[in-house]
């Protein structure tokens, strides 16, 4: 079972912040500015615990290869 991470008191913890910021990660954000002061403290904290994201996989492809596909399978032949 995974434990449920706190982040918002981790960050309280390990930095000082202005009333608004503290106001913030405290009680939550009532707009979408504050929304996006949450995300950055957010990516602040996960910089602060060395957490990287895994890159997303190149999904791209382009029709001619779709199509080439189709036609290497012809699923469709009678």
């Amino acid at each position: 079972m995974t434990e449920k991470i706190d982040w918002k008191q981790e960050i309280l913890d390990l930095e000082k912040f202005n009333k608004k910021q503290e106001n913030l990660l405290k009680n939550g954000a009532k707009s979408l500015t504050e929304s996006w002061l949450i995300v950055a403290l957010y990516i602040r904290w996960k910089k602060l615990q060395s957490i990287r994201e895994q890159p997303s996989p190149n999904c791209s492809s382009n029709f001619q290869e779709w199509n080439k596909k189709v036609e290497d399978t012809d699923i469709c032949q009678s």
